[in-house]
């Protein structure tokens, strides 16, 4: 008798499989490949994000137990761990990174309504980067230093939903700064990153595109002063100023004005410098984008808390960069069930209760909804005193 699906059957029933197959045929995933398939690799390291499985073992472990109920999870083929394992080190990692891009596309425009604490139209990214620190002797295709080793996660975050925009994987040598040569600009759109960014020869490029910028300035900068322009002291800001580059490399790199924000940060005592290239926003306004730009930092935060990006399942670069796109999809496609359940819960609050639930056969909406339902309801007038 037909009960219903399988709340992890239920979940795997937002992902675009047709995206998935093409992708897999683009990167020649199932060359020579019998029956451990792309699609069963996806899931099982899926089902170890969700139930925060740390080892290949636990995967089949725990599969295996449930061999009555795996068809209907979605998997086709019988769990072992060395399939697992050669899959994962094996198959194209871009697979599940051009995966992890496709469900961002169709989970940005599901948050492109949220708040995320400026008053803006446009666009607002927030570029930073975190480092995974790795063992050099087990890991050394990820030079970091001369003893350890490290993987690199640049993001672009969309601060509206908290959604990568963009996602690059790179050893521990790679700086932050080459990450400005992949990106697009988008005219119009705000990004806003860390005075580890600044590059005038770069950030030209986005000024040329019509894009906006707000970095934090170095202390080594030399620019010069044209204009200043009124500020309300009250807010905290010291000044607000044109100004234009004096160092010859950076006015060679950078010959358009820039505009100086200098402010006194209440909470560290500290006064920022902040340049932004765009004149008609206030000054304060500019400086709490730039606050804005601490929603990356809990992110990266999150994640690692949350996701199995920091004990990775094989050593080989391919493993760890696939588990890494795995993971950014998990993510993202809980944030796009949380979207069209219309579900008031967190990421958080969602994540931990899947990961008890995935054997359930109760529907999705219900079951997380009950959770919060459940959350606030008061206590039943209905119960009896018993001491008075």
């Amino acid at each position: 008798m037909y009960v219903g699906k399988l709340v992890f059957a239920q979940i795997m029933e937002h992902l675009p499989l047709h995206t998935f197959r093409r992708i897999v045929v683009r990167y020649a995933g199932e060359r020579k490949v019998k029956s451990f398939s792309c699609l069963d690799q996806f899931l099982c390291l899926a089902f170890a994000q969700l139930t925060f499985r740390e080892r290949l073992r636990d995967i089949e472990a725990c599969l295996c137990a449930q061999r009555s109920k795996r068809y209907h999870l979605g998997i086709r083929s019988m769990i072992a761990r060395n399939p697992l394992a050669n899959a994962n080190a094996v198959r194209d990692w871009r697979i599940y990174a051009d995966f992890a891009q496709s469900l961002i596309a169709i989970a940005r425009p599901l948050y492109v309504d949220e708040l995320f604490g400026g008053d803006l139209k446009e666009s607002v990214y927030a570029l930073d980067t975190t480092t995974i620190d790795l063992c050099l002797s087990v890991f050394p295709w990820a030079p970091f230093r001369l003893t350890k080793a490290a993987v690199k996660l640049h993001t672009l975050l969309d601060l509206r939903g908290n959604i990568p925009a963009f996602l690059h994987i790179s050893d521990g040598t790679l700086h932050a700064v080459n990450i400005l040569d992949q990106l697009l600009p988008e005219p119009g759109a705000f990004y806003v990153m860390d005075r580890g960014v600044l590059d005038v020869e770069r950030l030209y490029r986005f000024h040329e595109a019509g894009s906006f910028f707000v970095t934090r300035g170095k202390s080594n900068l030399n620019v010069q002063r044209r204009y200043s322009h009124p500020i309300g002291r009250t807010t905290g800001l010291i000044c607000d100023q044109t100004v234009v580059l004096t160092g010859f490399y950076s006015y060679t790199g950078f010959e358009a004005p820039l505009r100086r924000i200098r402010l006194k940060d209440a909470a560290t005592d500290k006064t920022v410098i902040v340049l932004p290239n765009n004149f008609t926003l206030p000054a304060f306004t500019i400086t709490e984008l730039y606050r804005c730009r601490w929603q990356v930092e809990l992110f990266f935060k999150w994640s690692k808390q949350h996701l199995r990006i920091t004990s990775f399942f094989g050593t080989s670069e391919n493993a760890g960069k696939s588990q890494i796109g795995i993971a950014v999809s998990v993510y993202v496609l809980v944030a796009i069930v949380k979207k069209r359940l219309r579900l008031s819960t967190t990421l958080y609050e969602i994540l931990q209760i899947l990961s008890l639930t995935m054997f359930e056969r109760v529907p999705l909406a219900q079951l997380l909804a009950q959770a919060v339902l459940e959350d606030i309801d008061p206590i039943s007038d209905k119960q009896l005193i018993l001491f008075e």
